[in-house]
C-alpha cells in the first residue's frame, strides 16, 4: 500500500510545523488523559511514544507535574518539544528500535502506534513491556477493527492499520498488561478508539 510507515516519517518531518500548526488544541482528550494520570504517582515519568511537538497531550502532563520523555522519529518535532519545555527529555528516535534504560510510571502512544504496520504493532509490545515500571499505565489508540486505511495530510498519503480487539487483548495479557478500560470509537473523544491497561 503507498504511505506505509517508512514514508510516513518523512512525511512528518516534511510537514512539522504546518502539523505543529495543524494540531487542534481544544484537549478534547483530556479524560483519557485524566484517567491515564489516576494510574500514576504524584510527579511520575511517562514515555511519550510519537510526542509530535508536545502540545497539547505532553504539554497538559507536564502541567500536571509529569515528567516527560518524548520520542518522535521527525528531529523538527523534537525541536520544537525541546524550544517550549527545555526542562523535559526530548528524543530523536523511531519507537520500533527504542532500547531506553529506564522503566516509566506510564507509557503513552497516542495517535502514533497506528501507523505502523501490523508486524511492527505486535512487536512493539515487547517495547512497552521493557520500558513499563511495576503498576506502570500504558495508554494507546487503534482502530476499532483489523485492517488498514489510507488517509491523507496536505495532499500526502497516511498509512494506518490496527489488529483486531481480541489480539491485542492477547498481546497486552501475555507482556503482562491488564485491559482497564478499552472503548472503541469514542464519541466523547474524536471517535478514538482507546485502550488504557497496567503493568501486572
Amino acid at each position: 500500500m503507498s504511505g506505509e510507515p517508512d514514508q510516513i516519517i518523512g512525511l512528518y518531518e516534511r510537514n512539522a510545523r504546518h502539523w505543529d500548526a495543524d494540531r487542534g488544541r481544544s484537549l478534547f482528550e483530556r479524560p483519557w488523559l485524566d484517567r491515564f494520570l489516576s494510574l500514576l504517582p504524584v510527579g511520575g515519568t511517562v514515555l511519550d511514544l510519537g510526542c509530535g511537538s508536545a502540545e497539547p497531550l505532553a504539554g497538559y502532563l507536564i502541567a500536571k507535574g509529569i515528567r516527560i520523555t518524548g520520542v518522535d522519529a521527525s528531529p523538527t518535532l523534537i525541536r520544537i518539544c525541546q524550544s517550549r519545555f527545555p526542562d523535559q527529555q526530548w528524543i530523536t528516535s523511531d519507537m520500533r528500535r527504542l532500547s531506553l534504560d529506564q522503566p516509566f510510571h506510564g507509557i503513552l502512544a497516542w495517535d502514533s502506534f497506528f501507523h505502523l504496520r501490523h508486524d511492527d504493532q505486535r512487536r512493539m509490545f515487547h517495547v512497552f513491556r521493557q520500558h513499563a515500571g511495576a503498576l506502570a499505565a500504558l495508554m494507546f489508540t487503534s482502530g476499532p477493527a483489523y485492517g488498514e486505511a489510507i488517509g491523507a495530510y496536505r495532499g500526502e498519503p497516511l498509512y494506518h492499520a490496527s489488529l483486531d480487539a481480541t489480539e491485542y487483548r492477547s498481546l497486552l495479557d501475555t507482556h503482562g498488561f491488564d485491559v482497564v478500560e478499552h472503548v472503541v470509537e469514542d464519541p466523547d473523544c474524536g471517535h478514538h478508539t482507546i485502550w488504557l491497561a497496567r503493568s501486572i
